[in-house]
């Protein structure tokens, strides 16, 4: 017995996938492994791409891409933001501790 053929079946749109999705995976690694200061820019990115994918109401293959890319970007930029803290806090101990030392002579 042959079924009649009435196209493919209809479940849905298919999965899109979102253009910046792997820039943004792209830069959060990067900012862990060799340049911090790209942190922002792929947290700041990874932000305005999950917006545009919530605000769609489309399915997206690459979300747990747009999202790990963030998230990199974001403990890169903690990172970061600790390292130039304790910088600033060396230079105000170190560079008071010259200039007192310089005053005793």
């Amino acid at each position: 017995m042959s079924y009649p053929n009435y196209g493919p079946s209809y479940y849905g749109p298919p999965p899109q996938t979102h253009p910046n999705g792997t820039t943004i995976l792209v830069l959060g690694i990067l900012s862990l492994v060799m340049c911090t200061f790209i942190g922002p820019f792929a947290w700041s990115m990874g932000t305005k791409a999950l917006r545009e994918i919530d605000q769609s109401g489309y399915v997206y293959e690459n979300r747990g891409m747009v999202s790990a890319g963030r998230v990199c970007g974001i403990v890169s930029t903690c990172l970061m933001l600790a390292v130039i803290g304790l910088y600033a806090i060396m230079l105000v101990v170190f560079g008071g501790a010259a200039i007192l030392g310089g005053l005793d002579d």
